[in-house]
C-alpha cells in the first residue's frame, strides 16, 4: 500500500522537484518507508511516489519503477494477489524477464510492457491505483481497480495536469485552484458521501473503478479531451439466478463456496510482513478470520475495539469468536472521549468531506491494528454481493406488499408512522423485546421506522431505493446555487427491468455505495496509521460467483448472507454469531446534544452559514432545533453539515 502524486503542464514551473517533494510530502502517511521521484526531461511530467513496504522489503522493489526495456515507468499504490501466477504466465507466453525483485510492481510494469495497457489490467487480480508514462508514445495512463478499493484523482487546472492518490496533495501545486464545486457538495448532502467521478474540487475528478484513461502528453488539445475508457464492469457480469451454473444440493454449494472463499483469502494473505484481521464477531469478519486461521500454522492477529455502551459495542462477540477459533486477540476499550477526541483530525484524514460517522471507530480500530500488523484483512463486501443489508430484506417483504396499496393510503400511513417520535417507538419495542427473539431484535427501531415511512409514498421500486439510500432528500434546497449531478442512483434507466428488486439495489450499491462510502471510509482510517487492509470479498473472482449464485442462497426467510453463514457455521457455532446486525456506529445524536453541542453550534450558527454561503441558514437551523428538542434524530443530517463545515475551516 502506497500513494502517488504527479503533475504535467504544458508551462514551466521554476524549482518544479522541490514542488513535487512538497506535493509527496501531504501524503507520506500513506507511504512512511520510504519515498522516490521521477521527472521525463522530454515532456516536463513529474511523478512521485511513498512506499509502505508489504512485498519485498529491498530497494529493489522501490518506485518509481522502470521496465527492463526501459519504455515504461510506473508509480503503483496497492497489491497484485496473483502477481507470481501472472510471472508464469510471462513465460508461458515467450517473455523472458531476468527479474531483479520479488516485488509484484516490477511484475506490473514488465506486464504493461509486454502486453499492453488493457490486457493487462485484465490478467491481474488486486486493488490498485497506476500510474504509467509510456516515453515512446509521450502518453501517461492512469488506472484503477475494478471495484474501487484504492483512489486515484485527476483533473486539468487550466494547462496543468494534476493526479494523486489523495486530493491534500494538490495544494502545494500553484496551478490548484481549489475551488468548492456545489454540486459535488450537493451529492454530499444525500450520500454522506461524494461518488465517483465527482469530487469536492471543480475540475477535480475520481477515475471510476474499473477504468483507465489515456493522456497523449504532446498535444495539448488530445491531452485535454481524453476520457476514461471502462475495462471491466460489474454490471457487465450480472447473469441473475443461473440455476444451472450450480449443484442441485444445498451442501454442494456451500462446498464450493468455501473452496472459492478460501482461494480468494489464501492469494489476499500474501505478503513479507505480519498480516492480521479486523472482528467485529459478525458473520463477514468471523468467517475471514475463520479461513485465515484454518491457512495458517501459526495464530492469527484478529483486533476489535469495544466501547462502553452496550448498544454500540460488539467487543464481548469477536472475543468469544477469537477464542473459539483460537486467534492471536486484540482488543482495546475506548472512552466516549477517545472517540471524540478524533473527530478534529477527521477533516485532515480524510481530506475530500466525508460524513460516514462509523469514521472515527473505523480509525481507531485501524490504530490498533497498526501496533502489531502492517496488513489487514477485512469483511467489506459481503453485504453488497451476499444479500446482507437490512434494506434487502425490507425490499422483499415491505415493498411487495406496500406496492399493492393505492398512493393515498401509503402516503397516510406514512404520516401516521412518521407521526410517533422515534423514542416513543423504542419505548413500544422494548416493552415487546421480551417476547421478540433476540436475533430480531433492532438497534434504534424508531429511526427505521421513520426512515420506512419517509419511502412509503414511492411510485417505483427505483426511486424507493434512491429515497431509502438518501440523507438530504432534497440537497438542493440546503446548498445554494446548487443543481446535483446525475448518479448512478438517480439514473432510472440503469434499473434493470429483467433482474429482481433486491438485486438491482445489490448491484448498485457495489457500484456506489461500497467504492464511494465504505472504501473510502477504511482506506483513509487505515493509511493514516500506516496500514494497509486488504477486502477478499471483493475479489472479481468471488464477484463473478456471488453474482451467478442464485438469491435463495443469498436471501432465504428473514435471514441475509445465508450462503456465508452454513459456511461459517462449519467453523464457528451459530450461537456465536446469530444476532441483528449492529454495524460499526457510535451515539452519535446523543454526543450532538450533549459534549459535541458547542462544536457543532459554532460550526452552524446562523451568522456563520450566512457569511459563508454554502447552505440555507433557515433550514439548517430547523433541523438543529428539532434534533436538539429530541423529537427526532437527525444526526446523519447535521453530520453531513458538520463534516463539510469543520472541512472547509481548515481550507
Amino acid at each position: 500500500m502506497c500513494g502517488l502524486v504527479g503533475f504535467f503542464s504544458f508551462k514551466s514551473y521554476s524549482e518544479s522537484s522541490v514542488l513535487l517533494q512538497r506535493m509527496s510530502d501531504a501524503i507520506s502517511h500513506r507511504g512512511p518507508d520510504s519515498a522516490g521521484g521521477w521527472v521525463d526531461d522530454a515532456t516536463g511530467l513529474h511523478l512521485a511516489h511513498r512506499r509502505l513496504s508489504i512485498q519485498d522489503l529491498s530497494m529493489s522493489a522501490s518506485q518509481p519503477m522502470s521496465s527492463a526495456c526501459g519504455r515504461y515507468v510506473i508509480a503503483f499504490n496497492g497489491e497484485i494477489y496473483n502477481h507470481l501466477k501472472v510471472r508464469g504466465l510471462l513465460l508461458q507466453a515467450g517473455c523472458f524477464v531476468t527479474w531483479k525483485s520479488h516485488s509484484d510492481t516490477e511484475t506490473l510494469v514488465e506486464c504493461f510492457a509486454f502486453w499492453g495497457i488493457e490486457r493487462t489490467l485484465k490478467i491481474i487480480s488486486g486493488m490498485f491505483s497506476i500510474a504509467l508514462f509510456d516515453k515512446q508514445n509521450k502518453s501517461l495512463y492512469l488506472a484503477r481497480d475494478r471495484m474501487g478499493e484504492k483512489p486515484l484523482y485527476w483533473g486539468w487546472q487550466g494547462e496543468t495536469l494534476l493526479f494523486c492518490s489523495e486530493v491534500k496533495a494538490l495544494k502545494p501545486h500553484p496551478a490548484f485552484k481549489g475551488n468548492v464545486d456545489r454540486d459535488s457538495l450537493a451529492l454530499l448532502m444525500r450520500h454522506n458521501c461524494i461518488p465517483a467521478p465527482y469530487s469536492i474540487y471543480a475540475g477535480i475528478s475520481k477515475l471510476p473503478p474499473g477504468s483507465y484513461i489515456e493522456i497523449p502528453l504532446s498535444d495539448i488539445n488530445r491531452a485535454k479531451s481524453s476520457v476514461p475508457q471502462c475495462y471491466w464492469s460489474i454490471s457487465g457480469l450480472t447473469c441473475g439466478d443461473n440455476l444451472g451454473l450450480f449443484p442441485s444440493s444445498d451442501e454442494s454449494v456451500i462446498d464450493r463456496t468455501e473452496v472459492i472463499l478460501k482461494s480468494v483469502i489464501d492469494d489476499h494473505m500474501i505478503s513479507d510482513v505480519p498480516v492480521g484481521a479486523f472482528l467485529s464477531g459478525g458473520i463477514d469478519s468471523s468467517l475471514v478470520a475463520a479461513l485465515m486461521q484454518l491457512s495458517s500454522a501459526e495464530k492469527i492477529k484478529t483486533f476489535t475495539i469495544g466501547f462502553d455502551d452496550k448498544g454500540y459495542n460488539e467487543a464481548e462477540h469477536a472475543k468469544a469468536v477469537a477464542a473459539h477459533l483460537g486467534t492471536d486477540h486484540c482488543e482495546i476499550y475506548v472512552s466516549p472521549e477517545d472517540a471524540r477526541n478524533i473527530i478534529p483530525s477527521l477533516p485532515d484524514i480524510y481530506c475530500e468531506p466525508f460524513a460516514d460517522s462509523s469514521q472515527i471507530p473505523t480509525y481507531l480500530v485501524s490504530k490498533l491494528a497498526s501496533r502489531s500488523v502492517k496488513v489487514c484483512l477485512s469483511g467489506d463486501g459481503a453485504d453488497e454481493l451476499f444479500g446482507g443489508y437490512n434494506r434487502y430484506l425490507m425490499a422483499k417483504n415491505v415493498w411487495s406488499s406496500l406496492a399493492r396499496l393505492p398512493a393515498p393510503i401509503r402516503r397516510t400511513l406514512s404520516s401516521l408512522f412518521k407521526g410517533v417520535p422515534p423514542t416513543c417507538w423504542d419505548q413500544f419495542f422494548s416493552l415487546l423485546s421480551p417476547v421478540i427473539p433476540e436475533k430480531y431484535q433492532l438497534r434504534m427501531i424508531g429511526e427505521k421506522f421513520h426512515k420506512l415511512a419517509s419511502v412509503m409514498g414511492e411510485g417505483s421500486e427505483a426511486s424507493f431505493y434512491r429515497n431509502l439510500t438518501s440523507h438530504w432528500k432534497n440537497p438542493e434546497s440546503l446548498v445554494l446555487q446548487s443543481s446535483e449531478p446525475k448518479t448512478l442512483i438517480s439514473d432510472f434507466s440503469s434499473w434493470s427491468q429483467e433482474a429482481g428488486f433486491q438485486h438491482n439495489m445489490m448491484l448498485l450499491d457495489a457500484q456506489t455505495y461500497l467504492p464511494d462510502d465504505i472504501f473510502v471510509k477504511v482506506d483513509r482510517a487505515s493509511m493514516s496509521n500506516g496500514l494497509e487492509t486488504r477486502t477478499p470479498f471483493v475479489d472479481h473472482r468471488l464477484i463473478k460467483y456471488a453474482l451467478n449464485l442464485p438469491m435463495n442462497y443469498k436471501i432465504r426467510g428473514n435471514e441475509g448472507k445465508w450462503i456465508l453463514r452454513q459456511v461459517l457455521y462449519r467453523h464457528v457455532p451459530s450461537s456465536l454469531v446469530d444476532r441483528p446486525k449492529m454495524g460499526f456506529g457510535i451515539p452519535l445524536g446523543n454526543w450532538l446534544r450533549g459534549p459535541l453541542r458547542e462544536w457543532a453550534e459554532s460550526l452552524i450558527n446562523e451568522p456563520r452559514l450566512v457569511s459563508e454561503g454554502f447552505f440555507n441558514p433557515k433550514l439548517v437551523s430547523g433541523v438543529w432545533k428539532q434534533h436538539l428538542s429530541g423529537k427526532q434524530n437527525n444526526q446523519h443530517l447535521l453530520w453531513n453539515i458538520l463534516m463539510f463545515q469543520s472541512w472547509h475551516e481548515i481550507q
